[in-house]
């Protein structure tokens, strides 16, 4: 027998799909664009080829820079393009 209160808790506490990228640019306020690049098999040729797509994350202290690696997370739509937020970072960019 299962409640309304343990099936809304259930439904809660689903995974977040989350991402790792590059960060490619900085210049808005709390929001970094993230290129996120997938490796997929060719249907026809059996070739692996690399898909990328950008994604608008939620920064909110504005620490991460242009060349970081980031992990970003699947979030509530924060405005009209951003619904994900950085989560972690991973790798600070080499400055040269």
């Amino acid at each position: 027998m299962t409640t309304a209160a343990t099936t809304a808790t259930d439904t809660t506490n689903k995974t977040k799909r989350t991402l790792t990228g590059v960060v490619t640019s900085d210049k808005m306020d709390k929001t970094v664009t993230v290129l996120v690049e997938r490796r997929v098999m060719h249907p026809v040729l059996g070739k692996v080829v690399r898909r990328s797509k950008k994604y608008h994350a939620h920064s909110p202290d504005n620490a991460i820079k242009v060349g970081d690696t980031v992990t970003i997370q699947e979030t509530r739509p924060l405005s009209k393009t951003k619904s994900w937020k950085v989560l972690k970072l991973v790798e600070k960019a080499r400055m040269e």
